[in-house]
């Protein structure tokens, strides 16, 4: 869809995909800052070779296959370098699935601004569409079955509402964003706490609001968990005959995540026992890029 028919600014497209504005922004800054070498910094092969007032359009082109996400994020990446005097125009929408020498996106503004942020505004858009790419070949493999995929907080530091977004324009959904929204009840705080039972007991106590997981590896842990009043159970490293035992002896009184070692040839194996998720870190720590790159027009 171009923007012809789609007239949305910058930060209504990143409110439309959930992203935090002051968040993206900080991301955008600290990126540019990174490359510039600080707030105040230059591009200084851009400044001493292109004149001050030149006029550029460079066209977003994708080198590869894949799913594009973080058009959005790139687009602010050269507006913040050019003091918004870049207008960017979309050529597809977040989720699409794109081939090779597709046009994504095209930026028209200062020449300077427009290389200075190039790699920048390369380097996240790539990113996140390669957990996109990633996501969606997931997502793929999953239909047809309950089961959906979801990301883990084996996130890039300071770029995770960035991946955990590209992760839900694949096609997956996100579980917790960090430590404080939802608990997982872990084996070092079951050891913690004495008992599955007691740490459940102490975290709806102390926080009654807030949703509690457990997780468990055997099926006497999952009935322990449930009886204790847990509804969202992680099953850990479990093969998929146990995992199968899991579901059956739970009955549907409470989700089931399953995660460790799972992989695309083994997706179909573990969505057939019945689980409501699959969680894979390799969706944010372990996918390649999408190869997309900037072409100035003559």
């Amino acid at each position: 869809m171009s923007s012809t028919t789609d007239t949305r600014n910058t930060v209504d497209r990143l409110e439309a995909v959930g992203l935090d504005l002051l968040e993206v922004t900080r991301i955008v800054r600290n990126t540019l800052a990174e490359d510039l070498g600080g707030p105040d910094g230059a591009d200084v092969t851009s400044v001493a070779t292109i004149d001050e007032k030149a006029v550029a359009t460079a066209d977003i082109v994708a080198r590869a296959p894949g799913v594009v996400a973080g058009l959005p994020v790139a687009a602010m990446v050269f507006e913040a370098a050019s003091n918004t005097a870049a207008e960017f125009v979309y050529a597809v929408d977040e989720g699409t699935e794109v081939q090779p020498g597709t046009i994504l996106g095209t930026v028209t503004g200062p020449a300077r601004s427009i290389l200075t942020a190039e790699r920048s505004a390369l380097n996240l858009l790539c990113r996140m569409s390669g957990v996109a790419t990633h996501t969606r070949a997931w997502a793929k493999i999953l239909h047809g079955f309950k089961a959906t995929v979801l990301d883990t907080r084996k996130t890039t530091p300071g770029l995770r509402i960035l991946e955990k977004y590209a992760v839900r324009a694949g096609g997956g959904d996100n579980k917790r964003m960090g430590l404080y929204d939802v608990a997982m009840i872990k084996d070092n705080h079951k050891l913690a706490a004495g008992s599955i039972t007691a740490a459940y007991q102490r975290v709806r106590k102390a926080f009654p609001d807030i949703r509690v997981q457990v997780e468990i590896t055997t099926v006497g842990e999952a009935l322990e968990a449930v009886k204790a009043g847990a509804d969202f159970l992680l099953c850990d490293n479990m093969d998929t005959q146990t995992l199968t035992k899991v579901v059956v002896a739970v009955g549907g009184r409470a989700e089931l995540e399953a995660t460790g070692n799972l992989t695309l040839p083994n997706a179909v194996a573990y969505a057939k026992t019945g689980v409501d998720y699959l969680s894979v870190g390799a969706l944010t720590h372990s996918s390649p890029i999408v190869d997309i790159a900037l072409d100035l027009r003559q």
